[in-house]
Protein backbone atom coordinates (compact mmCIF):
# COMPACT_ATOMS: atom_id res chain seq x y z
CA UNK A 1 0.00 0.00 0.00
CA UNK A 2 1.20 3.00 -0.44
CA UNK A 3 2.35 5.49 2.31
CA UNK A 4 1.86 9.21 2.01
CA UNK A 5 5.72 11.24 1.85
CA UNK A 6 5.85 14.65 3.91
CA UNK A 7 4.89 16.12 0.55
CA UNK A 8 1.36 14.19 0.18
CA UNK A 9 0.70 14.54 3.89
CA UNK A 10 1.38 18.48 4.20
CA UNK A 11 -0.64 19.38 0.77
CA UNK A 12 -3.76 17.23 2.63
CA UNK A 13 -3.41 19.03 6.08
CA UNK A 14 -3.33 22.38 4.08
CA UNK A 15 -6.27 21.37 2.45
CA UNK A 16 -7.93 20.83 5.83
CA UNK A 17 -6.88 24.49 7.17
CA UNK A 18 -8.26 26.00 3.90
CA UNK A 19 -11.87 24.34 4.35
CA UNK A 20 -11.77 25.12 7.91
CA UNK A 21 -11.97 28.55 7.05
CA UNK A 22 -14.58 27.82 4.56
CA UNK A 23 -16.65 26.18 6.84
CA UNK A 24 -16.56 28.88 9.49
CA UNK A 25 -17.36 31.53 7.04
CA UNK A 26 -20.28 29.68 5.71
CA UNK A 27 -21.78 29.03 9.10
CA UNK A 28 -20.70 32.71 9.85
CA UNK A 29 -22.65 33.86 6.92
CA UNK A 30 -20.03 34.96 5.53
CA UNK A 31 -20.56 32.71 2.49
CA UNK A 32 -24.21 31.83 0.77
CA UNK A 33 -24.72 28.16 -0.02
CA UNK A 34 -24.21 29.16 -3.48
CA UNK A 35 -20.63 30.78 -2.58
CA UNK A 36 -20.24 27.75 -0.45
CA UNK A 37 -21.66 24.96 -2.57
CA UNK A 38 -18.36 24.63 -5.37
CA UNK A 39 -16.08 25.00 -2.10
CA UNK A 40 -17.35 21.74 -0.45
CA UNK A 41 -17.25 19.94 -3.59
CA UNK A 42 -13.67 20.07 -3.73
CA UNK A 43 -13.62 18.59 -0.59
CA UNK A 44 -16.12 15.75 -1.20
CA UNK A 45 -19.24 17.49 0.63
CA UNK A 46 -22.13 17.10 -0.39
CA UNK A 47 -25.56 18.35 0.66
CA UNK A 48 -28.31 15.80 0.28
CA UNK A 49 -31.74 14.79 1.41
CA UNK A 50 -31.79 14.91 5.10
CA UNK A 51 -28.09 15.95 5.98
CA UNK A 52 -24.74 16.69 4.34
CA UNK A 53 -23.26 13.34 3.33
CA UNK A 54 -18.71 13.15 3.29
CA UNK A 55 -17.43 11.13 0.47
CA UNK A 56 -14.25 9.76 1.43
CA UNK A 57 -11.72 8.52 -0.84
CA UNK A 58 -10.17 4.95 -1.11
CA UNK A 59 -7.62 4.87 -4.33
CA UNK A 60 -8.17 1.50 -5.65
CA UNK A 61 -10.04 0.52 -2.98
CA UNK A 62 -6.89 -0.20 -0.59
CA UNK A 63 -7.25 -0.36 3.10
CA UNK A 64 -5.22 -0.97 5.76
CA UNK A 65 -6.33 -1.77 9.51
CA UNK A 66 -5.06 1.67 10.92
CA UNK A 67 -7.41 3.57 7.86
CA UNK A 68 -10.39 1.09 8.61
CA UNK A 69 -10.10 1.68 12.87
CA UNK A 70 -9.96 5.49 11.60
CA UNK A 71 -13.10 5.25 9.56
CA UNK A 72 -14.94 3.33 12.48
CA UNK A 73 -13.99 6.02 14.73
CA UNK A 74 -15.54 8.75 12.85
CA UNK A 75 -18.66 7.30 12.59
CA UNK A 76 -18.93 6.66 15.87
CA UNK A 77 -17.73 10.26 16.62
CA UNK A 78 -19.38 12.37 14.35
CA UNK A 79 -21.86 10.18 12.25
CA UNK A 80 -24.09 7.14 13.60
CA UNK A 81 -21.90 4.58 13.99
CA UNK A 82 -21.56 3.11 10.35
CA UNK A 83 -20.42 3.85 6.95
CA UNK A 84 -21.67 3.11 3.09
CA UNK A 85 -19.33 1.43 0.40
CA UNK A 86 -20.14 2.81 -2.36
CA UNK A 87 -19.67 1.56 -6.40
CA UNK A 88 -16.54 3.54 -6.47
CA UNK A 89 -14.71 2.20 -3.70
CA UNK A 90 -15.20 5.04 -1.31
CA UNK A 91 -16.91 5.12 1.47
CA UNK A 92 -19.45 7.87 2.85
CA UNK A 93 -20.71 9.13 5.70
CA UNK A 94 -24.23 9.88 5.74
CA UNK A 95 -25.02 11.75 8.48
CA UNK A 96 -22.00 14.64 9.97
CA UNK A 97 -22.75 18.08 11.02
CA UNK A 98 -21.16 20.89 8.79
CA UNK A 99 -19.06 22.20 11.89
CA UNK A 100 -17.36 18.93 12.27
CA UNK A 101 -16.57 18.13 9.12
CA UNK A 102 -13.05 19.98 9.44
CA UNK A 103 -12.56 17.82 12.55
CA UNK A 104 -13.40 14.57 10.25
CA UNK A 105 -10.95 15.85 7.79
CA UNK A 106 -8.39 16.28 10.04
CA UNK A 107 -8.76 13.05 11.86
CA UNK A 108 -8.84 11.01 7.84
CA UNK A 109 -5.10 12.83 7.39
CA UNK A 110 -3.96 11.54 10.30
CA UNK A 111 -3.64 8.12 8.72
CA UNK A 112 -3.12 9.48 5.08
CA UNK A 113 -6.86 9.65 4.06
CA UNK A 114 -8.50 12.82 2.34
CA UNK A 115 -12.07 13.62 0.14
CA UNK A 116 -10.07 15.36 -2.59
CA UNK A 117 -11.84 15.19 -5.90
CA UNK A 118 -14.55 12.69 -4.54
CA UNK A 119 -16.72 14.77 -6.01
CA UNK A 120 -16.79 18.07 -8.63
CA UNK A 121 -16.33 17.99 -12.57
CA UNK A 122 -12.64 16.76 -12.26
CA UNK A 123 -10.72 13.11 -12.62
CA UNK A 124 -12.51 11.17 -9.61
CA UNK A 125 -11.24 8.33 -7.20
CA UNK A 126 -9.13 5.96 -9.76
CA UNK A 127 -10.60 2.33 -8.99
CA UNK A 128 -9.12 -1.18 -9.70
CA UNK A 129 -9.98 -4.57 -9.68
CA UNK A 130 -10.31 -5.36 -6.05
CA UNK A 131 -8.47 -8.44 -6.39
CA UNK A 132 -5.29 -6.92 -7.66
CA UNK A 133 -2.20 -8.40 -6.68
CA UNK A 134 -3.94 -11.71 -5.62
CA UNK A 135 -5.82 -12.86 -8.56
CA UNK A 136 -5.01 -16.07 -10.16
CA UNK A 137 -5.07 -14.92 -13.55
CA UNK A 138 -3.76 -11.71 -13.16
CA UNK A 139 -0.80 -10.56 -15.98
CA UNK A 140 0.38 -7.79 -13.31
CA UNK A 141 -0.35 -5.51 -10.61
CA UNK A 142 -2.40 -2.73 -12.02
CA UNK A 143 -2.56 -0.96 -8.19
CA UNK A 144 1.21 0.95 -9.19
CA UNK A 145 -0.63 2.50 -12.11
CA UNK A 146 -3.37 3.26 -10.51
CA UNK A 147 -1.15 5.47 -8.24
CA UNK A 148 0.64 7.02 -10.32
CA UNK A 149 -2.87 7.88 -12.18
CA UNK A 150 -3.65 8.92 -8.48
CA UNK A 151 -0.47 10.85 -7.78
CA UNK A 152 -0.86 12.91 -11.27
CA UNK A 153 -4.36 13.81 -11.19
CA UNK A 154 -4.43 15.11 -8.17
CA UNK A 155 -4.80 19.25 -7.86
CA UNK A 156 -3.97 18.71 -11.78
CA UNK A 157 -4.09 23.05 -12.68
CA UNK A 158 -5.61 22.13 -16.10
CA UNK A 159 -8.31 19.70 -14.99
CA UNK A 160 -10.22 21.01 -12.19
CA UNK A 161 -12.44 22.63 -13.82
CA UNK A 162 -13.32 19.45 -16.64
CA UNK A 163 -17.01 19.66 -18.63
CA UNK A 164 -17.55 17.09 -16.32
CA UNK A 165 -16.93 14.40 -13.84
CA UNK A 166 -14.02 12.13 -14.96
CA UNK A 167 -13.68 8.58 -14.11
CA UNK A 168 -10.94 5.59 -14.86
CA UNK A 169 -10.84 2.30 -14.14
CA UNK A 170 -7.55 -0.09 -14.09
CA UNK A 171 -7.60 -3.94 -14.22
CA UNK A 172 -4.49 -6.05 -14.66
CA UNK A 173 -6.63 -9.15 -15.31
CA UNK A 174 -8.34 -10.59 -19.19
CA UNK A 175 -11.45 -11.46 -16.71
CA UNK A 176 -12.46 -7.43 -16.11
CA UNK A 177 -13.67 -7.17 -12.13
CA UNK A 178 -13.01 -3.63 -12.60
CA UNK A 179 -15.77 -2.67 -15.24
CA UNK A 180 -13.15 -0.88 -17.33
CA UNK A 181 -15.72 -0.34 -20.13
CA UNK A 182 -18.28 1.36 -18.33
CA UNK A 183 -15.58 4.60 -17.49
CA UNK A 184 -14.45 7.64 -19.45
CA UNK A 185 -11.42 6.00 -19.81
CA UNK A 186 -10.76 2.32 -18.73
CA UNK A 187 -7.72 0.74 -18.84
CA UNK A 188 -6.50 -2.69 -19.34
CA UNK A 189 -3.39 -4.07 -18.88
CA UNK A 190 -1.78 -6.41 -21.47
CA UNK A 191 1.42 -7.80 -23.46
CA UNK A 192 2.04 -7.60 -27.11
CA UNK A 193 3.24 -10.23 -29.22
CA UNK A 194 6.89 -9.38 -27.91
CA UNK A 195 5.44 -9.97 -24.73
CA UNK A 196 6.25 -6.82 -23.49
CA UNK A 197 3.98 -4.78 -20.88
CA UNK A 198 1.49 -2.41 -21.95
CA UNK A 199 -1.95 -1.04 -21.87
CA UNK A 200 -4.88 -1.49 -23.60
CA UNK A 201 -6.97 2.24 -23.73
CA UNK A 202 -10.92 2.28 -23.89
CA UNK A 203 -12.54 5.35 -23.54
CA UNK A 204 -16.04 6.84 -23.94
CA UNK A 205 -17.71 4.43 -21.45
CA UNK A 206 -20.48 5.58 -19.11
CA UNK A 207 -23.82 4.72 -17.45
CA UNK A 208 -26.43 7.19 -16.55
CA UNK A 209 -29.29 9.25 -18.97
CA UNK A 210 -27.07 7.90 -22.17
CA UNK A 211 -25.29 4.65 -21.62
CA UNK A 212 -22.30 3.86 -23.43
CA UNK A 213 -19.97 0.75 -23.87
CA UNK A 214 -16.56 2.01 -24.44
CA UNK A 215 -14.37 1.80 -27.70
CA UNK A 216 -10.81 0.94 -27.87
CA UNK A 217 -8.71 4.23 -28.54
CA UNK A 218 -5.34 2.24 -28.58
CA UNK A 219 -4.59 -1.60 -28.17
CA UNK A 220 -1.09 -0.94 -26.89
CA UNK A 221 0.17 1.72 -25.06
CA UNK A 222 3.82 1.59 -24.00
CA UNK A 223 3.94 1.67 -19.73
CA UNK A 224 6.30 4.67 -19.92
CA UNK A 225 4.06 6.63 -22.06
CA UNK A 226 0.78 6.16 -20.06
CA UNK A 227 0.45 9.86 -18.36
CA UNK A 228 0.87 11.57 -21.21
CA UNK A 229 -1.57 9.89 -23.25
CA UNK A 230 -3.93 10.02 -20.43
CA UNK A 231 -2.86 13.40 -20.31
CA UNK A 232 -3.71 13.79 -24.08
CA UNK A 233 -6.92 12.70 -23.52
CA UNK A 234 -7.80 14.90 -20.96
CA UNK A 235 -6.89 17.95 -23.22
CA UNK A 236 -9.05 16.61 -26.14
CA UNK A 237 -11.82 16.62 -23.77
CA UNK A 238 -10.99 19.54 -22.21
CA UNK A 239 -11.21 21.18 -25.12
CA UNK A 240 -13.68 19.83 -26.95
CA UNK A 241 -15.90 18.53 -24.48
CA UNK A 242 -19.76 20.15 -24.49
CA UNK A 243 -20.16 22.74 -21.98
CA UNK A 244 -23.34 23.82 -22.89
CA UNK A 245 -25.51 20.81 -21.54
CA UNK A 246 -24.66 18.86 -18.36
CA UNK A 247 -26.42 15.78 -19.50
CA UNK A 248 -24.14 15.86 -22.95
CA UNK A 249 -20.92 17.05 -21.44
CA UNK A 250 -19.27 13.94 -20.48
CA UNK A 251 -16.46 12.36 -23.08
CA UNK A 252 -19.10 9.54 -23.90
CA UNK A 253 -21.26 11.94 -25.82
CA UNK A 254 -18.20 13.31 -27.66
CA UNK A 255 -17.10 10.10 -28.48
CA UNK A 256 -20.53 9.65 -30.21
CA UNK A 257 -21.04 13.08 -31.48
CA UNK A 258 -17.33 13.05 -33.13
CA UNK A 259 -16.96 9.56 -33.85
CA UNK A 260 -13.91 7.13 -32.64
CA UNK A 261 -11.60 7.76 -35.27
CA UNK A 262 -12.38 11.22 -35.39
CA UNK A 263 -11.50 11.56 -31.39
CA UNK A 264 -8.12 9.05 -31.94
CA UNK A 265 -6.82 11.94 -34.48
CA UNK A 266 -7.03 14.50 -31.93
CA UNK A 267 -5.70 12.63 -28.77
CA UNK A 268 -2.64 11.13 -31.27
CA UNK A 269 -2.11 14.69 -32.90
CA UNK A 270 -2.23 15.81 -29.13
CA UNK A 271 -0.04 12.72 -27.58
CA UNK A 272 2.64 13.92 -29.94
CA UNK A 273 3.21 17.03 -28.98
CA UNK A 274 2.68 16.31 -25.02
CA UNK A 275 4.90 13.46 -25.67
CA UNK A 276 7.84 15.71 -26.51
CA UNK A 277 6.89 18.50 -23.74
CA UNK A 278 5.74 15.70 -21.06
CA UNK A 279 8.14 16.01 -17.60
CA UNK A 280 7.95 11.98 -16.90
CA UNK A 281 8.48 10.95 -13.55
CA UNK A 282 11.67 9.83 -12.73
CA UNK A 283 12.48 5.87 -12.77
CA UNK A 284 13.27 6.28 -9.22
CA UNK A 285 10.14 7.44 -8.25
CA UNK A 286 7.80 4.82 -10.39
CA UNK A 287 10.01 2.04 -9.12
CA UNK A 288 9.68 3.59 -5.50
CA UNK A 289 6.19 3.14 -5.80
CA UNK A 290 5.86 -0.19 -7.00
CA UNK A 291 8.32 -1.25 -4.18
CA UNK A 292 4.81 -0.22 -1.72
CA UNK A 293 3.23 -2.89 -3.99
CA UNK A 294 5.64 -5.53 -3.92
CA UNK A 295 4.16 -8.96 -2.17
CA UNK A 296 3.65 -10.19 0.85
CA UNK A 297 6.12 -12.72 2.67
CA UNK A 298 3.31 -15.47 1.71
CA UNK A 299 3.17 -18.51 4.58
CA UNK A 300 2.91 -21.44 2.13
CA UNK A 301 3.10 -23.96 5.14
CA UNK A 302 -0.29 -26.02 4.38
CA UNK A 303 -2.63 -28.11 6.76
CA UNK A 304 -4.87 -31.12 5.75
CA UNK A 305 -7.25 -29.16 9.16
CA UNK A 306 -8.61 -26.48 6.40
CA UNK A 307 -10.01 -29.65 3.93
CA UNK A 308 -11.26 -31.44 7.00
CA UNK A 309 -13.13 -28.58 7.90
CA UNK A 310 -14.74 -28.73 4.82
CA UNK A 311 -15.77 -31.71 5.09
CA UNK A 312 -17.33 -31.82 8.32
CA UNK A 313 -18.54 -27.80 8.61
CA UNK A 314 -21.60 -27.51 5.61
CA UNK A 315 -21.90 -23.68 6.72
CA UNK A 316 -18.11 -23.26 6.14
CA UNK A 317 -18.02 -25.39 3.05
CA UNK A 318 -21.11 -23.02 1.77
CA UNK A 319 -19.28 -20.17 2.17
CA UNK A 320 -15.75 -21.15 0.49
CA UNK A 321 -17.89 -22.23 -2.33
CA UNK A 322 -19.70 -18.42 -2.53
CA UNK A 323 -17.20 -15.71 -1.27
CA UNK A 324 -13.70 -17.03 -1.42
CA UNK A 325 -11.74 -17.15 -4.39
CA UNK A 326 -8.49 -18.16 -6.43
CA UNK A 327 -5.47 -16.93 -5.24
CA UNK A 328 -2.34 -16.96 -7.34
CA UNK A 329 -0.59 -18.83 -4.47
CA UNK A 330 -2.17 -21.98 -3.60
CA UNK A 331 -1.71 -21.74 -0.18
CA UNK A 332 -4.25 -18.40 -0.24
CA UNK A 333 -7.40 -17.98 -0.70
CA UNK A 334 -9.32 -14.52 -1.69
CA UNK A 335 -11.79 -14.06 1.02
CA UNK A 336 -14.99 -11.36 0.10
CA UNK A 337 -16.65 -10.24 3.23
CA UNK A 338 -20.63 -9.35 2.30
CA UNK A 339 -21.89 -6.61 3.29
CA UNK A 340 -25.50 -7.15 2.09
CA UNK A 341 -27.14 -9.86 5.07
CA UNK A 342 -30.64 -10.90 4.12
CA UNK A 343 -32.72 -7.71 4.81
CA UNK A 344 -29.78 -5.49 4.90
CA UNK A 345 -29.12 -2.43 3.36
CA UNK A 346 -26.63 -3.11 0.92
CA UNK A 347 -22.71 -1.16 1.42
CA UNK A 348 -23.92 -0.60 5.29
CA UNK A 349 -20.78 -1.31 7.39
CA UNK A 350 -21.14 -0.56 11.29
CA UNK A 351 -18.20 0.62 12.86
CA UNK A 352 -18.13 -2.67 14.98
CA UNK A 353 -17.78 -4.59 11.77
CA UNK A 354 -15.12 -2.12 10.81
CA UNK A 355 -12.96 -2.78 13.78
CA UNK A 356 -13.33 -6.26 12.97
CA UNK A 357 -12.27 -6.13 9.59
CA UNK A 358 -9.25 -4.24 10.77
CA UNK A 359 -8.17 -6.96 13.37
CA UNK A 360 -8.53 -9.95 10.70
CA UNK A 361 -7.03 -8.24 8.02
CA UNK A 362 -3.88 -7.42 10.94
CA UNK A 363 -4.05 -10.83 11.90
CA UNK A 364 -5.04 -12.96 8.48
CA UNK A 365 -4.63 -10.92 6.08
CA UNK A 366 -1.10 -9.29 5.79
CA UNK A 367 -2.63 -6.08 6.82
CA UNK A 368 -4.44 -5.65 3.56
CA UNK A 369 -8.44 -4.66 2.82
CA UNK A 370 -10.02 -3.90 -0.15
CA UNK A 371 -13.46 -2.38 -1.12
CA UNK A 372 -14.86 -3.35 -4.44
CA UNK A 373 -17.31 -1.54 -6.36
CA UNK A 374 -19.68 -4.67 -5.62
CA UNK A 375 -19.63 -2.66 -1.94
CA UNK A 376 -18.24 -4.99 -0.22
CA UNK A 377 -14.95 -5.84 1.57
CA UNK A 378 -12.30 -8.58 0.78
CA UNK A 379 -9.40 -9.99 2.66
CA UNK A 380 -7.01 -10.61 -0.44
CA UNK A 381 -4.29 -12.55 1.21
CA UNK A 382 -5.64 -15.32 3.65
CA UNK A 383 -3.33 -18.57 4.05
CA UNK A 384 -6.31 -21.47 3.80
CA UNK A 385 -5.22 -22.89 6.87
CA UNK A 386 -7.11 -19.72 8.42
CA UNK A 387 -10.46 -19.29 6.55
CA UNK A 388 -12.20 -21.16 8.81
CA UNK A 389 -11.23 -18.59 11.90
CA UNK A 390 -11.91 -15.75 9.51
CA UNK A 391 -15.46 -17.35 8.82
CA UNK A 392 -15.65 -17.69 12.27
CA UNK A 393 -14.97 -14.34 13.52
CA UNK A 394 -17.05 -12.48 10.42
CA UNK A 395 -20.00 -14.75 11.84
CA UNK A 396 -20.20 -13.24 14.81
CA UNK A 397 -20.76 -9.95 13.85
CA UNK A 398 -23.04 -10.78 10.74
CA UNK A 399 -20.77 -10.78 7.81
CA UNK A 400 -20.56 -14.69 6.88
CA UNK A 401 -23.18 -14.49 4.84
CA UNK A 402 -22.90 -16.55 2.12
CA UNK A 403 -24.25 -14.87 -1.41
CA UNK A 404 -21.18 -13.38 -3.61
CA UNK A 405 -22.62 -13.22 -7.15
CA UNK A 406 -25.63 -14.48 -6.28
CA UNK A 407 -29.21 -12.70 -5.99
CA UNK A 408 -28.75 -11.36 -2.61
CA UNK A 409 -25.87 -9.78 -3.33
CA UNK A 410 -27.20 -6.47 -4.96
CA UNK A 411 -25.81 -3.41 -5.68
CA UNK A 412 -28.09 -0.42 -4.57
CA UNK A 413 -27.64 3.07 -4.99
CA UNK A 414 -28.93 4.71 -1.78
CA UNK A 415 -32.40 5.90 -3.51
CA UNK A 416 -35.15 8.15 -1.90
CA UNK A 417 -33.72 7.40 1.19
CA UNK A 418 -30.76 9.50 1.31
CA UNK A 419 -30.38 11.22 -2.53
CA UNK A 420 -32.19 14.41 -3.14
CA UNK A 421 -31.63 13.59 -7.01
CA UNK A 422 -33.16 9.95 -6.74
CA UNK A 423 -37.29 9.34 -8.18
CA UNK A 424 -37.80 6.20 -6.26
CA UNK A 425 -36.49 4.31 -3.70
CA UNK A 426 -33.68 1.59 -4.24
CA UNK A 427 -33.01 0.08 -0.59
CA UNK A 428 -36.22 -1.22 0.29
CA UNK A 429 -36.23 -3.36 -3.02
CA UNK A 430 -32.97 -4.34 -2.20
CA UNK A 431 -34.28 -5.73 1.09
CA UNK A 432 -37.69 -6.85 -0.18
CA UNK A 433 -35.90 -8.98 -3.05
CA UNK A 434 -32.93 -10.46 -0.69
CA UNK A 435 -35.76 -11.22 2.37
CA UNK A 436 -38.53 -13.03 -0.25
CA UNK A 437 -35.87 -15.13 -1.93
CA UNK A 438 -34.42 -16.44 1.21
CA UNK A 439 -37.88 -17.67 2.24
CA UNK A 440 -38.36 -19.24 -1.09
CA UNK A 441 -35.02 -20.98 -0.75
CA UNK A 442 -34.28 -20.57 -3.78
CA UNK A 443 -30.82 -18.24 -4.09
CA UNK A 444 -28.08 -21.58 -4.47
CA UNK A 445 -30.78 -23.32 -6.72
CA UNK A 446 -31.01 -19.99 -9.24
CA UNK A 447 -26.81 -19.68 -8.70
CA UNK A 448 -24.98 -17.02 -10.05
CA UNK A 449 -27.19 -13.86 -10.69
CA UNK A 450 -26.06 -9.96 -11.06
CA UNK A 451 -28.82 -8.06 -9.87
CA UNK A 452 -28.12 -3.76 -9.37
CA UNK A 453 -30.56 -1.07 -8.83
CA UNK A 454 -30.89 2.92 -9.58
CA UNK A 455 -33.16 4.90 -7.82
CA UNK A 456 -33.05 7.63 -10.83
CA UNK A 457 -31.73 7.26 -14.29
CA UNK A 458 -27.84 8.92 -12.95
CA UNK A 459 -27.37 4.79 -12.76
CA UNK A 460 -25.42 5.30 -9.29
CA UNK A 461 -26.31 1.55 -9.19
CA UNK A 462 -25.21 0.39 -12.51
CA UNK A 463 -28.72 -1.24 -13.36
CA UNK A 464 -27.37 -0.94 -16.96
CA UNK A 465 -25.30 -3.68 -16.36
CA UNK A 466 -26.64 -5.72 -14.48
CA UNK A 467 -28.14 -9.35 -15.21
CA UNK A 468 -31.26 -7.86 -14.13
CA UNK A 469 -31.38 -4.13 -13.92
CA UNK A 470 -34.04 -2.42 -11.75
CA UNK A 471 -34.34 1.60 -12.30
CA UNK A 472 -36.82 3.43 -10.25
CA UNK A 473 -38.76 6.14 -11.42
CA UNK A 474 -41.43 8.44 -10.34
CA UNK A 475 -44.45 8.31 -12.83
CA UNK A 476 -47.16 10.74 -11.74
CA UNK A 477 -46.42 11.26 -8.21
CA UNK A 478 -45.84 6.87 -7.78
CA UNK A 479 -43.08 4.82 -7.87
CA UNK A 480 -42.10 2.92 -11.36
CA UNK A 481 -39.40 0.30 -11.63
CA UNK A 482 -38.21 -0.69 -14.99
CA UNK A 483 -36.51 -4.00 -15.52
CA UNK A 484 -34.10 -4.75 -18.09
CA UNK A 485 -32.74 -7.75 -19.14
CA UNK A 486 -29.18 -8.90 -20.16
CA UNK A 487 -27.07 -6.62 -18.52
CA UNK A 488 -22.78 -7.35 -18.68
CA UNK A 489 -20.24 -5.62 -16.38
CA UNK A 490 -17.45 -7.79 -16.93
CA UNK A 491 -15.04 -7.78 -20.07
CA UNK A 492 -18.07 -9.04 -22.43
CA UNK A 493 -19.80 -6.06 -21.28
CA UNK A 494 -23.48 -5.52 -22.71
CA UNK A 495 -26.34 -3.06 -21.47
CA UNK A 496 -29.31 -4.60 -20.81
CA UNK A 497 -32.48 -4.38 -23.10
CA UNK A 498 -36.00 -3.22 -21.40
CA UNK A 499 -38.39 -5.52 -21.06
CA UNK A 500 -41.44 -3.48 -21.49
CA UNK A 501 -43.62 -1.46 -19.26
CA UNK A 502 -42.25 -0.60 -15.57
CA UNK A 503 -43.93 -2.58 -11.93
CA UNK A 504 -45.25 -0.36 -9.16
CA UNK A 505 -43.59 -1.31 -6.24
CA UNK A 506 -45.85 -3.86 -5.02
CA UNK A 507 -45.74 -5.65 -8.22
CA UNK A 508 -41.90 -5.88 -8.83
CA UNK A 509 -41.48 -8.92 -6.22
CA UNK A 510 -43.73 -11.43 -7.81
CA UNK A 511 -43.01 -10.23 -11.29
CA UNK A 512 -38.93 -11.07 -10.08
CA UNK A 513 -40.35 -13.88 -8.88
CA UNK A 514 -42.80 -15.28 -12.34
CA UNK A 515 -39.28 -14.31 -14.27
CA UNK A 516 -36.67 -16.43 -12.29
CA UNK A 517 -39.29 -19.33 -11.97
CA UNK A 518 -39.46 -19.18 -16.04
CA UNK A 519 -35.23 -18.97 -15.80
CA UNK A 520 -35.14 -22.18 -13.84
CA UNK A 521 -37.40 -24.09 -15.86
CA UNK A 522 -35.83 -23.42 -19.19
CA UNK A 523 -32.16 -23.14 -18.17
CA UNK A 524 -30.29 -26.40 -20.30
CA UNK A 525 -28.97 -27.36 -17.10
CA UNK A 526 -27.90 -26.23 -13.42
CA UNK A 527 -24.64 -24.73 -14.80
CA UNK A 528 -26.43 -22.20 -17.24
CA UNK A 529 -26.74 -18.86 -15.61
CA UNK A 530 -29.23 -16.78 -16.07
CA UNK A 531 -27.39 -14.45 -18.51
CA UNK A 532 -26.21 -17.44 -20.64
CA UNK A 533 -29.66 -18.22 -21.11
CA UNK A 534 -31.02 -15.16 -21.55
CA UNK A 535 -28.43 -15.02 -24.53
CA UNK A 536 -29.02 -18.10 -25.63
CA UNK A 537 -33.19 -17.69 -26.05
CA UNK A 538 -33.64 -14.01 -26.30
CA UNK A 539 -36.26 -11.51 -24.27
CA UNK A 540 -39.19 -13.70 -25.32
CA UNK A 541 -39.38 -16.19 -22.66
CA UNK A 542 -38.67 -13.78 -20.38
CA UNK A 543 -41.53 -11.10 -21.13
CA UNK A 544 -44.07 -13.98 -21.10
CA UNK A 545 -43.03 -14.23 -17.65
CA UNK A 546 -42.98 -10.81 -16.60
CA UNK A 547 -45.96 -10.06 -18.62
CA UNK A 548 -48.49 -12.90 -19.15
CA UNK A 549 -51.64 -10.47 -19.68
CA UNK A 550 -49.54 -8.77 -22.92
CA UNK A 551 -50.45 -10.80 -26.20
CA UNK A 552 -47.45 -8.98 -28.27
CA UNK A 553 -45.42 -11.18 -26.00
CA UNK A 554 -47.23 -14.46 -26.80
CA UNK A 555 -45.23 -16.97 -28.76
Amino acid sequence: MYIYNDFDAEFVRDRVRQFRGQVEKRIDGSLTEDEFKPLRLMNGLYLQLHAYMLRVAIPYGSLDAAKMRQLAFIADKWDKGYGHFTTRQNIQFNWPLLKDVPDMLDALADVGMHAIQTSGNCVRNVTADHFAGAASDEIEDPRPTAELLRQWSTDHPEFQFLPRKFKIAITGSPNDRAVTKAHDIGIRMVRNENDQPGYEIIVGGGLGRSPFIGKVLREFLPKAELLPYIEAVLQVYNLEGRRDNKYKARIKILVHEAGLDEIRGSVEETFARTLAEFKKPSDELVDQITTYFNPPEFNNIQSHAYEEALETDPVLRSFVETNVAEHKNPAYGIVTISTKPIGGTPGDVTSDQMRLIADLAEKYSHNEVRISHEQNAVLPHVRKADIPLVHAALKAVGLATANIGLISDIIACPGMDYCALATARSIPIAQEISTRFDELKLEKEIGELRIKISGCINACGHHHVGHIGILGLDKAGVENYQITLGGDATQTMALGERAGPGFAAEELLPALERLLNRYLEIRECSDEIFLETYRRLGPQPFQQALYPEEEKYAA
